[in-house]
C-alpha cells in the first residue's frame, strides 16, 4: 500500500544525520540565514527560543518570527519562522525548510505530528530533515530520491560509573524523570554543594531561561532537568548523570530505550571538549551493552513511525470518528494512540448538547478545533472536557469567548502568592488562556488578552524564578565559592546594625570583633564561607582596632557579669588580678585581628579599668594608696592604722567590729582621726566605708569579690537597689554580703549604715527606759523594713532577749513606742523599705518614706562606740570569712553582736515585795520588753571538754580553736567582774594588762552604769 500521491514531492530533501554535538541544528541555521525567507520545526518550546534568539542575533527582530502553541510574536515583515513542530504555518511558502529531530515520529505520544511533517512540509528550495542516524532506513523508504549527510561527533563520551550526587564534578547536569525527583536533587544539591538551577519542560521561556542564565553564567555549578535537555539544549555540561533509568511516557511507566539514553548523555561535551556520563542517586547500572551502543552511536535502526490520518470528513460526528480510526496506507507506519484531542472528542460527543450543536459542517469542524486544544493544566480528562465544552459553547453561541469569561479566569491566576508547584500550576492554566487568545477570531480584542496573559505569565515566571532560586540556590555561598575559586578580591561592607555584605550577600553579623556566621550557612562549604567573610573583614576589623585603641571612656559599659563592651559589643572579660582591687581581664574574639592591634588595645582596656575602679572604689583606692605609702609623717598610717585599714580592703570596704576588736582597741584617738578623714566609720557593730554602700558602688564591690574569690560572677543574685533589708539566703557567704553592704542578723541581711541607725535608735530608747528593758518600735523596724518575728530574729541576732512582763495600765508607754508580741506595727512604718532621708539610697527609685520620720540621734563619740561595741570574746556573732578564703568556708550561721552589759530585770523583779490585794485590782496590760543578755561563760578550761593551753580562747560559738591570743577585758562585760556576784570559777588570762582608756562621763552608758549602781 502505498502513499497517497500527494505526499510526495519533487522538491529536494535532505536528511542531516548523526548523533549529539554533530552541528547539526547550527548547520540548519546557517543554510537557512542563506535563503530569502525559511522555517524550522524544533522539537520544544524552551529550544524555539533558543534558537529565535540566534535568529534575531542574525537577521534582526523584524525579520523574525516566533511561534509556538502559547507564544506568537509575528512582525509585519517576518521573513524566518522559528516554531515548534505543531505549531508550524505550514500555509506559508518559504524558501528553506527544516524539521529537527525527526526520530521523534516513533515516539507514541508526539510521533504522529512528526510524522506529518516529514512527509508533507516541504521547503520550495531546499529542506532539511534533522536527526538521528538511525532514521536513514526508514526515510528512505518513505521519500524518494532524499539525500544524507553524515555528521560525526565533535568530541568523545565516555561512561564513568555510579557517582553519588554529593560527589558530581562541577558542570553536572543531574537528569530525572518527574518533578518531585527534581525537585529532591536539587534540594540536596543546595544543602552540599550551594546550589543548582532547574529546568523543566512545564516552566516558562522566562523561567526556563532565567535558571539556565544561573548555570551558564556560573553562578552555580549543577543543573537539574527533566529529560527535556536532551532535545538540543544547548549548555556547558561536562557530565551528564540519570537520576532514573525509567520515564513516564503520558501512558505507562517503563525503560528508556538505548536512543533515549545516548539523546540525553550527548548532552555532555561541548564541540571538542568530551563529556562523561553514568548513574547516580537511585539509579541502578545500564548493562554493558548499552553502555557500548551510547559510546560508538550505534543503535537499532528505527521500523515504524506513529501515524494518524490528517484526511478528516466532517459531516457528522460518525465520519470524524470513523476518519480518525482510518488504518496507516503503509505497513512502515503503525497507528497512534488515541491522543488528548482525540479523547475529548469522544467526551464531548457523548453529551447531548453537543451532539445536537455539532451535527456537521463549521459547527463540528469548530468542535474539532476546540479538542485541540491543549491540555497544559494536566488536570483530568473530564475536568479538561468540561472546560472545553464551555469554549465550545460560547464559540457557537456568540462567536466569541466572552471578555468577562476571559477576564475572570485571568483575574484568579495574578496572584504571586504560593510555593513552587502553585506558581506552576498558574502558569500552567495562563498558558491555556495564551494559547486560545492566539486563535483568530475566537476572543474579542485578541491582541489585547493576548498582551494581558504574556503580562500575566511573565510576572508568575519571574516569581517562579525567584522561588527556586531562593529554595534551590544558596547563592551566597555560590558567590562566594566562585570568588575564592578565582582568587579575586572580595567586596565587604558592614552595615550599622553589624550586617555583614560580602559581593552582595548576607553572610552573618559583626558584633564587635566577632564574627557570627549567618546560621543559614550549613553544609561543607560553611568553612569556606566563614573563611571568605573574614578575608573580606580584615580592613574593617584594622580600622575598629584602631578606634578601640583610641575609644573616649563613655564608649565603654561595664556589665554587672564583669564584660566589658564597645559601642554594645562585648570586647573583654574581667578576671581575678594580682590584688582585689586590681583586676585583669582577657580580650574576646580577638583572633582575627592583626597582631600588631592588640597591645594598644590591651593598653587602653587596662586603663579605662583602673579608673572604672578609682571611679566605683575610690574611697578603697584610696585607703590602698595610704596603706601602700611608706615613712613617716602626716598623713602616713602607723602600722596598728595600717592593719585595720588592710582588713577593711581585704574585705572589700566593710568588716564586723567582732573581726577586729582587738585592733580597733588598740588605735589611738589620732589614728582613728586619719581612718575616719579616709572615709573609715566605726560602727557599733561594723566597721564600714559608708560611700560605699550606694548601689553601684556596691554592684561593682561584689562583681570584684567574686572576682577574688574565684566565685562564678551572677552565681547570687544582687540585692535590690534601695532595700534597707532582705531575707538571707544560707548559700550565700557572709563575705559577699559585707561586700554588697549588707549584715547578715538572724534570717536576714540588713544594709549596715541602717543597722548602725538601729543601734542609735536601741541606744536612746535604753536610755529612755532606764534599767527596765526597752520596747520595740515602729521607727526600729522601719529602720530594716520588717516587722513581727522577721525583726524579732535582727533583734535576737544583736544579742537582746525578749520579756513579757505585765504592768499597770497607767505606766503605759506612749503608743508610738509600742510593739507587742505578736502584733505587726502600722502598715505605713512596719512595711517600709526604705529611709528617705538616707543618703545610701537617694538614687534608688520608687522608695517610699517611713511613715513616721525617724530621728537622728547623731553618731556616737568614739567613746560611746567603744562602751557599745561587743567585747572581744563576745560570740554573739560567727566571723565573716576573710575573703581571701574560699567562699565555700564562710560560716553560714547568722551573726549578734553583743551590747553593753545591763542587769537582769527579773533579778530585780524577784526581790520585789509581793502586791497588795488592791495593787492586784489595779488594771493591768502585758508588753514585751528587750533586754541585753550575755550568754552566760563557762570556766574556761570547761568550755571545749579539754584543758585549753596558754594564750588560747575557746568561746566561739561553733566551738573551734580561736587563735587570736590572750583576751582582753576591761573589767565589764562577760570577760570581766559580773555585778552581783560570782556566778563560777572565773580565768584570768596571763596577757599584759591593757592600758585603760578614760570614759567620757557624759556618754548615755555612763548614765546607765550610775543608774545600776543606784
Amino acid at each position: 500500500m502505498q502513499l497517497p500521491p500527494s505526499s510526495f514531492s519533487l522538491r529536494p530533501v535532505t536528511a542531516v544525520l548523526g548523533p549529539t554535538n554533530t552541528g547539526k541544528t547550527f548547520y540548519a541555521l546557517e543554510r537557512m540565514s542563506a535563503h530569502a525567507s525559511g522555517m524550522i520545526g524544533l522539537p520544544l518550546r524552551l529550544l524555539a527560543r533558543e534558537v529565535y534568539d540566534k535568529m534575531v542575533a542574525r537577521k534582526g527582530a523584524q525579520a523574525v518570527a516566533l511561534v509556538t502553541g502559547e507564544e506568537k510574536v509575528i512582525p509585519r515583515s517576518a521573513r524566518y519562522f522559528v516554531c515548534t513542530v505543531e505549531a508550524m504555518p505550514l500555509e506559508r511558502e518559504v524558501s528553506f525548510l527544516a524539521i529537527d529531530e525527526v526520530q521523534l515520529a516513533a515516539d507514541p505520544e508526539r510521533g504522529r505530528v512528526f510524522t506529518d511533517r516529514l512527509l508533507y512540509a516541504r521547503g520550495r528550495d531546499e529542506t532539511l530533515l534533522l536527526g538521528s542516524d538511525t532514521m536513514r532506513g526508514i526515510l528512505s523508504k518513505l521519500i524518494p530520491d532524499i539525500g544524507f549527510v553524515s555528521r560525526e561527533r565533535f568530541s568523545h563520551l565516555e561512561h564513568v560509573g555510579y557517582k553519588k550526587v554529593t560527589r558530581l564534578p562541577r558542570r553536572s547536569a543531574v537528569v530525572a524523570f518527574s518533578a518531585d525527583n527534581v525537585y529532591a536533587i536539587a534540594e540536596l544539591i543546595r544543602r552540599q554543594r550551594g546550589g543548582a538551577a532547574v529546568v523543566m519542560g512545564a516552566l516558562s521561556p522566562r523561567t526556563r531561561n532565567a535558571q539556565a542564565a544561573l548555570y551558564n553564567e556560573g553562578e552555580v555549578d549543577y543543573l537539574v532537568a527533566t529529560d527535556a535537555i536532551g532535545m538540543g539544549l544547548n549548555m556547558d555540561i561536562d557530565h551528564v548523570a540519570f537520576a532514573g533509568a525509567r520515564k513516564f511516557d503520558g501512558r505507562a511507566s517503563r525503560h528508556l530505550t538505548p536512543a533515549e539514553v545516548a539523546q540525553i548523555a550527548g548532552r555532555a561535551g561541548r564541540h571538542v571538549k568530551d563529556g562523561t556520563w553514568g548513574p547516580t542517586a537511585d539509579c541502578p547500572g545500564f548493562p554493558d551493552e548499552l553502555i557500548e551502543q551510547v559510546e560508538t552511536h550505534r543503535f537499532d535502526p528505527v521500523t515504524h513511525l506513529q501515524w494518524r490520518n490528517d484526511r478528516l470528513h466532517f459531516g457528522s460526528l460518525p465520519a470524524l470518528l470513523r476518519s480518525l480510526e482510518q488504518p496507516p496506507p503503509r505497513r512502515e507506519l503503525v497507528r497512534a494512540r488515541m491522543g488528548d484531542d482525540e479523547e475529548a472528542l469522544r467526551r464531548l460527543s457523548s453529551r447531548h448538547d453537543i451532539r445536537d450543536l455539532a451535527k456537521g459542517g463549521a459547527a463540528l469542524k469548530l468542535l474539532w478545533e476546540v479538542c485541540q486544544v491543549p491540555d497544559f493544566r494536566k488536570v483530568t480528562p473530564d475536568q479538561h472536557a468540561v472546560m472545553l465544552g464551555e469554549v465550545y459553547h460560547q464559540l457557537l453561541d456568540q462567536g466569541r469567548i466572552r471578555e468577562e469569561f476571559v477576564a475572570r479566569q485571568l483575574s484568579r491566576l495574578t496572584s504571586t502568592e504560593g510555593d513552587v508547584d502553585a506558581l506552576s500550576t498558574r502558569i500552567a492554566h495562563v498558558r491555556t488562556w495564551t494559547y486560545l487568545s492566539h486563535r483568530p477570531g475566537w476572543i474579542e480584542r485578541g491582541s489585547h488578552w493576548q498582551d494581558e496573559a504574556r503580562r500575566i505569565e511573565d510576572t508568575l515566571s519571574d516569581a517562579l524564578h525567584e522561588k527556586l532560586t531562593a529554595r534551590f540556590v544558596d547563592r551566597r555561598t555560590s558567590v562566594l565559592l566562585k570568588r575564592l575559586k578565582d582568587d579575586a578580591p572580595l567586596l565587604a561592607g558592614v552595615t550599622e546594625d553589624g550586617e555583614v555584605i560580602v559581593e552582595g550577600e548576607f553572610v552573618g553579623r559583626l558584633l564587635g570583633f566577632q564574627f557570627i556566621l549567618d546560621p543559614r550557612a550549613e553544609g561543607p562549604h560553611a568553612k569556606s564561607v566563614r573563611f571568605a567573610a573574614l578575608k573580606a573583614l580584615r580592613p574593617e576589623l584594622a580600622a575598629r582596632a584602631a578606634q578601640l585603641a583610641s575609644a573616649k571612656p563613655d564608649e565603654f559599659t561595664l556589665t554587672d557579669h564583669g564584660t566589658v563592651t564597645w559601642r554594645g559589643s562585648e570586647v573583654a572579660r574581667l578576671s581575678k588580678g594580682p590584688q582585689p582591687l586590681r583586676p585583669d581581664f582577657r580580650l574576646v574574639a580577638v583572633e582575627h585581628l592583626p597582631a600588631g592591634a592588640l597591645p594598644a588595645i590591651e593598653d587602653r582596656l587596662r586603663d579605662w579599668i583602673a579608673d572604672r575602679v578609682e571611679g566605683l572604689a575610690g574611697p578603697l583606692v584610696a585607703l590602698q594608696k595610704a596603706v601602700n605609702r611608706g615613712g613617716e609623717g602626716e598623713g602616713v598610717l602607723t602600722p596598728g592604722a595600717r592593719g585595720v585599714a588592710f582588713r577593711l580592703i581585704e574585705n572589700f570596704g566593710a568588716i564586723s567590729r567582732r573581726q577586729i576588736a582587738s585592733e580597733v582597741k588598740a588605735l589611738e584617738q589620732a589614728e582613728r582621726a586619719k581612718l575616719r578623714d579616709l572615709g573609715v566609720r566605726f560602727g557599733e557593730y561594723t566597721i564600714f566605708l559608708p560611700a560605699l554602700l550606694k548601689p553601684a558602688p556596691a554592684q561593682f564591690l561584689a562583681l570584684l569579690w567574686s572576682l577574688w574569690t574565684d566565685t562564678p560572677v551572677g552565681t547570687h543574685p544582687a540585692p535590690k537597689a534601695g532595700a534597707t533589708s532582705i531575707e538571707a539566703d544560707e548559700a550565700v557567704p557572709h563575705a559577699l554580703y559585707y561586700a554588697y553592704g549588707y549584715r547578715p542578723s538572724g534570717e536576714r541581711a540588713v544594709r549596715i549604715d541602717m543597722l548602725e541607725r538601729l543601734a542609735q535608735e536601741i541606744r536612746k530608747a535604753r536610755e529612755d527606759a532606764g534599767k527596765q528593758g526597752f520596747e520595740a518600735s515602729s521607727r526600729m523596724m522601719s529602720l530594716v523594713g520588717v516587722s513581727g518575728e522577721p525583726f524579732e530574729g535582727v533583734l535576737k541576732s544583736l544579742g537582746y532577749k525578749k520579756d513579757t512582763v505585765t504592768r499597770p495600765v497607767e505606766a503605759k508607754p506612749a503608743p508610738e513606742a509600742q510593739a507587742p508580741q505578736g502584733e505587726t506595727p502600722p502598715a505605713d512604718a512596719a512595711s517600709a523599705q526604705t529611709v528617705a532621708t538616707d543618703p545610701a539610697v537617694q538614687d534608688a527609685p520608687n522608695q517610699q518614706p517611713p511613715a513616721e520620720p525617724v530621728p537622728d540621734v547623731g553618731p556616737m563619740t568614739e567613746e560611746q562606740a567603744d562602751e557599745a561595741s561587743p567585747p572581744a570574746g563576745t560570740p554573739s556573732e560567727p566571723e565573716a570569712p576573710q575573703t581571701s578564703a574560699p567562699a565555700a568556708e564562710a560560716p553560714h550561721a547568722a551573726p549578734t553582736e553583743a551590747a553593753p552589759v545591763e542587769e537582769s530585770l527579773a533579778e530585780g523583779q524577784a526581790d520585789a515585795e509581793p502586791q497588795t490585794k488592791a495593787e492586784a485590782e489595779t488594771e493591768t496590760e502585758t508588753v514585751t520588753l528587750w533586754r541585753w543578755a550575755p550568754p552566760q561563760r563557762q570556766p574556761r578550761g570547761q568550755r571545749s571538754g579539754k584543758p585549753q593551753g596558754k594564750g588560747q580562747r575557746s568561746d566561739r560559738s561553733d566551738g573551734r580553736q580561736d587563735q587570736r591570743g590572750p583576751r582582753k577585758g576591761k573589767g565589764k562585760g562577760p570577760g570581766g567582774p559580773r555585778k552581783g556576784g560570782d556566778k563560777g570559777p572565773r580565768t584570768y588570762s596571763s596577757a599584759p594588762p591593757r592600758r585603760e582608756k578614760k570614759a567620757d562621763p557624759d556618754s548615755p552608758f555612763a548614765v546607765l552604769a550610775s543608774l545600776k549602781d543606784d
